[in-house]
């Protein structure tokens, strides 16, 4: 494994060399289940604005755009594929039986809004788009959830990958324990929507 992720780690520093296309590139890879993790590619990003290619508002759009094109083919692929087809054919383009299963359960849970959640998380952000092309989600919800869940995530990165400059690799050092205080902040955000929907139901009940 680790072999393999060095590898996809020389890849994101290759897509780098093309400026914001390699970034666009690497991002779509990424959303279209291929792992090459954004938290190696979008902190290269910040790593050119820092040496003076873009800004990272033109970085962070450019990125954000690669994982909605890259989540779109992933979502067509489940779309017409289906849930069978994933199984069976995913390991040839690294989606594991493990991931996707993951990345289904936590979208039959929480439902359509998972869209949105899952784009600021680690690995299920990867898979989520095949479980909504399976269960033929809205497209247009699923473009918009998509695009305003991708933004922050790709800004953060983008952002901190500028400010360690040189040291853009010690990212994962300074990020441990991110991922559950996010999907803590999360989990709390969730809470207090269903809270909300469940008080004003009640609340209109009453009035009827």
């Amino acid at each position: 494994m680790e072999s393999l992720k060095q590898i996809f780690i020389s890849i994101a520093e290759y897509l780098t060399q093309f400026g914001h296309i390699g970034i666009f590139i690497g991002m779509t890879l990424e959303s279209a289940c291929i792992p090459i993790p954004s938290e190696i590619i979008l902190p290269l990003g910040g790593y050119l604005v820092y040496r003076g290619i873009g800004s990272i508002f033109s970085m962070t759009l450019v990125a954000t755009l690669g994982c909605y094109a890259g989540s779109v083919i992933a979502y067509v692929a489940g779309y017409f594929g289906g849930r069978p087809f994933i199984l069976k054919y995913g390991k040839y383009l690294f989606i594991s039986k493990h991931d996707f299963e993951r990345a289904e359960r936590f979208f039959q849970k929480r439902g359509e809004i998972t869209i949105f959640v899952s784009r600021l998380l680690p690995v299920i952000r990867t898979f989520i788009s095949l479980p909504a092309g399976i269960a033929k989600m809205n497209f247009i919800k699923f473009s918009a959830y998509t695009i305003l869940g991708s933004f922050p995530w790709c800004l953060l990165f983008v952002y901190l990958g500028k400010k360690l400059g040189d040291n853009w690799r010690t990212i994962e050092e300074h990020l441990k324990g991110l991922d559950y205080f996010i999907l803590v902040i999360l989990i709390i955000a969730i809470l207090l929507y269903v809270a909300a929907k469940l008080f004003g139901r009640k609340k209109r009940a009453d009035i009827e």
